[in-house]
């Protein structure tokens, strides 16, 4: 089958690394392009195209172009935000009736598009990683709680997501299994909010996101899911993904290599998050959108006060470093 490609002089795609999470604006323009190429409405696509977009490609043109692709491929059925691998380019895996290509949109200030092409996809051969080759530590040096772990959807939601299908979520409760005192309605009120994080394993820090507000308890945040984060790149090229620290209180720098225990920054609220815990997980590669999820195990920790070797927590056990 013949694939149009359509390749406008207007950006050029290139190996760099810029924001992963899909903004407003793309997602708006995407959603109301896809909407009228599968309407057929040409004209309409037509005027979604900033100046040079026309300069590039003008009316006939560009009609031409989305037929042809229409009678090829088909409707748009699916379309997956992958990544932006040049800032404000937004790449899409997306399944026509008859094809699946990659899609790239390119959105100008007055989310405008200016520059479109369509291509095969190609899957990324990316590494395996069933479980941590590192000897890690627990992230913190209390006593928590895991409140989601293990494999199962009973035990932890995350399973359903590829990236995380082995992530832990950790609080801190008293001996009444509560993780707050009083009502609960400040960020204070809970046990883990502003504890110290610290680094299980020795590696690199290649992400830092360090500026998003906590929420107030009950409130999400579903603009940027993670919250504030940092990644650690470990020498076995595993990378410790954490989430949800208080703002502003991330201690360490991208490009920054640490040792074990090194303090990371304070447990918080931000992000897609109902009240303040640690959110970690490992993955194979630092890109969240196409990772895959590995299951950590930890060297030598006390679980609900006794001493396990190369244990995976599993939801409700209270794990301590010995």
């Amino acid at each position: 089958m013949k694939i149009y490609i359509l390749f406008v002089l207007t950006f050029l795609l290139v190996n760099i690394a810029v924001a992963q999470n899909e903004t407003t604006i793309s997602k708006t323009v995407a959603n109301e392009f896809q909407k009228k190429y599968n309407a057929k409405d040409y004209e309409g696509v037509f005027t979604m195209f900033a100046k040079e977009m026309k300069d590039f490609m003008p009316h006939d043109k560009a009609l031409a172009f989305l037929n042809g692709l229409h009678t090829e491929a088909g409707n748009i059925k699916e379309r997956t935000f992958m990544k932006y691998p040049q800032a404000n380019v937004a790449l899409y895996k997306t399944t026509f009736e008859r094809v699946v290509v990659a899609l790239f949109i390119s959105v100008d200030a007055n989310s405008k598009i200016n520059g479109l092409m369509v291509k095969p996809y190609v899957t990324e051969k990316l590494p395996e990683l069933k479980r941590n080759i590192s000897k890690l530590i627990l992230p913190f040096n209390e006593e928590w709680t895991v409140f989601w772990g293990g494999d199962t959807k009973e035990q932890n939601y995350h399973v359903a997501y590829k990236s995380q299908k082995n992530a832990f979520d950790m609080i801190i409760t008293n001996a009444a299994g509560k993780s707050h005192k009083n009502d609960g309605k400040n960020n204070e009120d809970y046990y883990a909010f502003g504890k110290d994080l610290i680094a299980p394993a020795s590696g690199e820090v290649v992400m830092v996101v360090d500026g998003v507000k906590d929420n107030k308890p009950g409130i999400t945040n579903p603009n940027y899911v993670p919250g504030n984060t940092v990644i650690i790149k470990t020498s076995n090229n595993e990378y410790l993904f954490f989430a949800h620290f208080k703002q502003h209180s991330i201690k360490v720098k991208q490009g920054q290599k640490i040792q074990q225990g090194d303090l990371l920054g304070l447990c918080g609220n931000s992000g897609n998050t109902t009240e303040p815990h640690l959110h970690f997980h490992i993955q194979n590669v630092e890109d969240m959108n196409i990772a895959t999820g590995a299951k950590a195990y930890f060297e030598e920790i006390l679980v609900n006060g006794e001493l396990i070797k190369e244990h995976s927590p599993v939801k409700f056990e209270k794990v301590k470093n010995k």
